[in-house]
């Protein structure tokens, strides 16, 4: 290897650890931001020049959170909404998506591409006609608008992902099952499932990151303060006349944390999920 070829594959491997650098900065930055303010008192947060190591750290701006709101009982409500429907997409849309990848029946593709064009539809086309009919239900002020329909399918972004996986699963060996005597079922539940743990990883964290933030579902079905999530918490801060911006950055934080350690914990998992989904046509 010539000296002038090293040289260019040091000089291409440093340009591209600069980019991600700078790229990685335009993401960073705003969180190191909210950060500082939520360490600022209110007279600090608009201050010019900014500062972005407050000259007294106001630690007691967490405190205050607990007290403005009953911070815990909304933590308790978010991971409860949030569990039931990791469970109930990750298992409806895998089963839905292992018909679409692995059965045959008539009318099977041309469902699936009903099935995506649905991703297409706006939320708010359909957020009426749902109020109206968990209100026939009796379903509003309670949990269920918000937990029982992740057991429905799962949405169509997840059917894709997940189906596009069990696609890189080779068929001769669901076919040896099937030749051994395993039910569908159990194919899908013994085989299929324990292969597909990066893609199942993947749908679970963006199933906790949708519903850990959803606002406007819990705004619209639940009226009762005490069965609020943590997005609503962090919206009392928000006022019509008056924001207590440095109150609203500490919860925004602490509501932020989940969220960056599970990532973090399962990232593995998320971009191999990811990367494999998309092999197979």
């Amino acid at each position: 290897m010539s000296k002038s070829y090293r040289a260019k594959k040091i000089y291409m491997k440093v340009s591209v650890y600069f980019l991600l650098a700078v790229f990685a900065a335009f993401f960073i930055i705003p969180f190191l931001w909210i950060v500082s303010t939520s360490l600022k008192g209110e007279s600090q947060v608009f201050a010019m020049p900014p500062r972005w190591i407050p000259e007294v750290l106001r630690w007691d701006n967490y405190a205050k959170v607990f007290d403005r709101m009953p911070f815990l009982v909304y933590l308790k409500n978010s991971v409860f909404i949030s569990a039931v429907s990791i469970i109930g997409v990750v298992l409806s849309s895998s089963i839905v998506a292992y018909a679409f990848s692995n059965l045959r029946w008539p009318g099977r593709d041309a469902l699936f591409i009903f099935v995506l064009a649905t991703m297409m539809l706006p939320m708010q086309v359909t957020m009426i006609p749902l109020f109206v009919l968990f209100k026939d239900l009796h379903w509003l002020n309670t949990f269920k608008p918000l937990t029982v329909p992740a057991f429905f399918g799962g949405g169509a972004f997840n059917i894709f992902l997940l189906r596009q996986f069990f696609l890189t699963i080779p068929k001769d060996l669901l076919d040896s099952a099937r030749i051994d005597g395993c039910s569908e079922f159990k194919i899908y539940w013994k085989i299929v499932l324990p292969l597909a743990k990066p893609a199942l990883a993947t749908v679970a964290i963006l199933t906790f990151m949708f519903t850990w933030n959803d606002f406007l579902g819990p705004l619209i079905y639940l009226s009762d303060k005490m069965k609020g999530t943590l997005a609503l918490g962090v919206g009392m801060f928000v006022g019509q006349h008056l924001t207590e911006w440095s109150l609203l950055m500490a919860a925004s934080v602490m509501m932020m944390i989940p969220m960056i350690l599970i990532f973090f914990l399962f990232q593995k998992y998320f971009i191999q999920g990811f990367t494999m989904s998309g092999l197979k046509e």
